[in-house]
């Protein structure tokens, strides 16, 4: 946990176990108790005992419905009658305006330059009036309480608030009600409500368990807090974890982070991308960048947790298809399952095909394939070939190129 400070500090915390087990009878039958299941196959691959708490299950694919709703249930007639207004980079959007749609309460999203495509159409087919304003979550959030300002309306802050975060806090105790003998639970940490409200639940439930918040390491804002409590600047740049891009966790979150949970680290983008590969293929669920994070940790440090009881907090599922797309191929291409290779043959009938034949005789499968004979280093009879295969694994990739290579086929192996 925190510095010595911030543990005595722990009973005038502004978030207490009261509170999340009050956002738990308010939010019953209204949100998804998700489930929270063993994974035999991500325990094979990191060696701990793996579950997974799959919050990309939730009505719009985030356990931000959670403090959304929480926050929305506590309004009175007059306030819902003036509207809500909220800034985020997806999911709090949608959180808030699909309950805010069943409320009949009016609502209005601020979502940041460059919040991917499916986020924006989602909030708007769920009711939405959405603006987009700022470059990142905190100018968002600032142009959002503007029109609160403005007009009247209630800003729904997407973590900085004790309502929201004692909703997030469910999460915490349906893990604990599922797997009450968890070691450790990890989950993803931007603005730090779902940790925060994680940390408060389980410290009451179960002070043993270890509860560790994971971030991108092009987005350590929360880590740097934890550690240091320093505000160093963080660059706003692109991420496959938009959800938890946030350059300023908030001050309650912070707070309760620091006083209750274990430990706040990075992880890198490259991980990232490859533990969505993990979740969708051996878990067959879809993972957004912020959703993966908690694996990302277990893949980069196994030692940490091995032969220990995890879990796993899948806090959101809504990735944009191409940018899915795009994750699949380049993990793929990372495992040596999908391989491209460069060969200069002859520019003769039959060249060709019997370079085809040799890739299929080894057991691989041609995916595609370009071929020119206009490239100026190439001696006039030569052609260059250019093949993208599918392979079992980085072992058969190198077996077809030997195969190549003991026919006379010169090959380059270059990235996707």
């Amino acid at each position: 946990m925190g510095t010595l400070d911030d543990q005595v500090a722990v009973a005038e915390l502004p978030v207490d176990a009261d509170a999340v087990r009050r956002a738990a009878a308010a939010l019953a039958g209204l949100v998804v108790d998700t489930p929270c299941a063993a994974s035999p196959a991500l325990s094979e691959l990191t060696g701990a005992v793996v579950h997974v708490k799959l919050e990309n299950l939730q009505r719009t694919g985030s356990f931000k419905d959670r403090g959304a709703l929480n926050r929305l249930l506590a309004l009175d007639a007059r306030e819902r009658g003036r509207g809500v207004v909220a800034a985020s980079a997806g999911n709090h959007a949608q959180g808030v305006a699909y309950h805010a749609a069943r409320l009949g309460i009016p609502a209005t999203i601020v979502v940041p330059i460059g919040t991917p495509f499916t986020k924006i159409a989602r909030t708007r087919q769920l009711g939405a009036h959405v603006e987009v304003d700022g470059a990142d979550v905190a100018a968002a959030t600032a142009a959002a309480r503007a029109i609160a300002e403005r007009d009247g309306s209630v800003l729904v802050h997407p973590y900085d608030d004790p309502l929201v975060v004692a909703g997030q806090g469910t999460v915490g105790l349906e893990i604990l009600g599922a797997v009450p003998g968890a070691d450790a639970i990890v989950a993803p940490v931007g603005g730090g409500g779902l940790l925060a409200g994680i940390a408060v639940a389980a410290r009451d439930a179960h002070p043993d368990v270890e509860v560790v918040g994971v971030q991108s390491e092009l987005f350590p804002s929360m880590a740097e807090r934890f550690h240091t409590g320093s505000r160093l600047p963080v660059r706003d740049t692109a991420t496959i974890a938009d959800g938890i891009a946030v350059t300023e966790p908030g001050q309650i979150t912070t707070e309760i982070v620091r006083a209750l949970a274990d430990d706040v680290v990075t992880v890198r983008e490259s991980t990232i991308e490859a533990a969505m590969t993990h979740l969708l293929e051996l878990e067959k669920s879809v993972a957004e960048g912020a959703g993966a994070a908690p694996l990302a940790l277990l893949l980069e440090d196994p030692d940490r947790f091995r032969g220990r009881s995890v879990v796993l907090v899948v806090s959101g599922g809504n990735v944009d298809p191409r940018i899915l797309a795009s994750i699949v191929l380049r993990g793929l291409g990372r495992q040596g399952r999908l391989v491209r290779f460069v060969v200069d043959i002859e520019d003769a009938p039959g060249s060709l095909a019997t370079l085809a034949h040799l890739i299929g005789d080894a057991g691989a499968n041609i995916v595609e394939v370009e071929h020119g004979r206009l490239t100026t280093d190439l001696a006039v009879r030569r052609a260059r070939v250019s093949f993208v295969v599918e392979t079992l694994d980085a072992e058969h990739a190198d077996r077809v190129v030997a195969v190549l290579v003991d026919a006379g086929f010169p090959v380059e192996r270059i990235g996707l």
